[in-house]
């Protein structure tokens, strides 16, 4: 490990200074513990480095200082330093793996096994066994994990019962192999899946083996009570055949009876896979998915899926009001904006929930209280203040009160041209709704010559925000 001018930078520290103090009153433990570590030293390192951490008004930790309270009087001794760090950082680390080994019996179960054969505890080998297909059955995730567990415990009770086995007795192959054909079918379609989306996203090529075989195979055979099997294959066709909307439908009812078996960070990005199908959908002109988003972002809701660590994200926050405004929900997204507001975290909340209602009251077009809401507050956040500002100029036309409406177009250029923070493909989308909006107050009514000009070039540019809100305005006009 080589440590900078001040430990505060190091691998230890910043691994430290992750931990909440149940984690630092077990690790403190494990350190103290004889069987892990019996250097007094490490320990004094420690807790040199965790009341800093702990502390109100954490300092620059100098080497030179925490080798003086570990070893008073002694000169300093820079390599003997850093491998005491090093001992310390291995030691953190193995406390790490050894909580995930703790939080898994079942992968507890299957090393006893091990050892137990190792051993050749004959007597013991059915109660391991036994205890490891209790701790299996009793498992609420089923991803394809299960199944890899599954297998090892099949595969060392096969190692073991081989000791005084008889050949005329019908050993376990055939559940040693169908669990580990479970485990690699879903494991490789799941990452095949992710491939496919991560290559919508950027020029990336994958080399994933017997992808078609693996597919072949689920054709030819009965996956479907396999849970993970059954999903990602479905995630596969939806992925692979988007035309085909049965697949998405399946989909569905596929996620809708199995996600409980999934830990909630699988299950929602399983639920993404649909969201984004019917993302493709809308953006394509089929607007009938937009419900079919609303309704899966209610769904996300229910399970509690949506939330990380117990927050929504604004963004989050922001589509599903977006979605339920456009299908004319109006009632039930100002229920969701009451109901769900505590659930977004505290620095967001105030501008996530005075945005929001800002676009509530658009769409029920009660412009009075979108202009009072939106004068409230300067959102820090860029794409807050380029939404509301947005949303202020067509609040603006609506209720035609050009003064404000031109001074508004005005300092949204400004605010455009200086915000560095903003990148040059995005301004470009404000600055031609700024463009064409301005125009369409200057057109001399019945100037029919005129307004077709404004819905030709509004029609040919795509590089525009709230576009379709600008179109129903020229259709007013027509």
């Amino acid at each position: 490990l080589r440590l900078a001018l001040t430990m505060n930078s190091s691998k230890t520290y910043t691994i430290l200074q992750s931990f909440d103090k149940y984690e630092i009153n077990r690790i403190r433990k494990f350190l103290t513990s004889p069987y892990f570590n019996s250097n007094q030293a490490i320990i004094d390192l420690f807790e040199s480095i965790i009341k800093n951490v702990l502390s109100t008004k954490q300092k620059e930790l100098e080497k030179e200082q925490v080798w003086e309270k570990i070893y008073k009087g002694k000169n300093f001794d820079d390599v003997r330093f850093r491998k005491l760090n090093s001992e310390l950082l291995k030691l953190v680390e193995q406390f790490l793996a050894q909580q995930i080994y703790e939080e898994n019996p079942i992968r507890q179960a299957v090393h006893l096994m091990e050892a137990v054969g190792n051993k050749k505890l004959e007597k013991l080998y059915n109660s391991t066994l036994r205890t490891a297909r209790r701790l299996s059955e009793q498992q609420k995730y089923r991803p394809a994990n299960f199944y890899f567990y599954q297998y090892e415990i099949e595969h060392n009770y096969y190692d073991l019962i081989q000791l005084d086995q008889k050949r005329a007795t019908k050993g376990n192959e055939g559940e040693i192999a169908i669990n580990l054909d479970c485990f690699y079918i879903a494991e490789k379609l799941r990452i095949y899946c992710y491939s496919l989306s991560r290559k919508k996203h950027g020029s990336f090529e994958y080399n994933i083996l017997f992808i078609d075989e693996i597919v072949d195979s689920i054709q030819k055979y009965n996956y479907d009570k396999y849970p993970p099997i059954a999903i990602y294959h479905q995630i596969y066709l939806t992925s692979t055949q988007p035309e085909n909307e049965e697949n998405y439908y399946k989909l569905i009812d596929l996620l809708n009876q199995y996600s409980q078996f999934f830990p909630p960070d699988e299950a929602l990005s399983m639920y993404r896979f649909a969201t984004n199908f019917c993302i493709g959908k809308i953006n394509s002109g089929q607007q009938k998915f937009l419900r079919e988003y609303f309704n899966l972002n209610k769904i996300l809701l229910e399970k509690e899926l949506i939330f990380n660590e117990g927050k929504l994200s604004p963004w989050g926050f922001k589509n599903i009001v977006l979605s339920g405004l456009r299908l004319g929900e109006f009632d039930w997204i100002e229920a969701f904006i009451k109901n769900y507001k505590n659930r977004l975290s505290e620095e967001y909340r105030e501008n996530a929930v005075t945005f929001n209602l800002a676009q509530l009251y658009f769409y029920k077009k009660d412009y009075d209280k979108v202009i009072r809401l939106l004068h409230q507050v300067e959102y820090e956040d860029p794409a807050y203040n380029l939404d509301s500002k947005t949303m202020l100029i067509a609040t603006y036309f609506e209720t035609d009160e050009i003064e404000p409406l031109y001074h508004l177009f005005e300092s949204f250029r400004v605010y455009l041209n200086r915000n560095k923070k903003v990148p040059q493909s995005k301004k470009i989308l404000y600055i031609n709704f700024i463009k064409y909006t301005k125009k369409l107050t200057k057109l001399i009514p019945g100037d029919k010559k005129t307004l077709a000009k404004i819905k030709k070039e509004v029609e040919e540019t795509k590089a525009m925000i709230n576009s379709k809100w600008l179109k129903e305005k020229i259709a007013e006009l027509e």
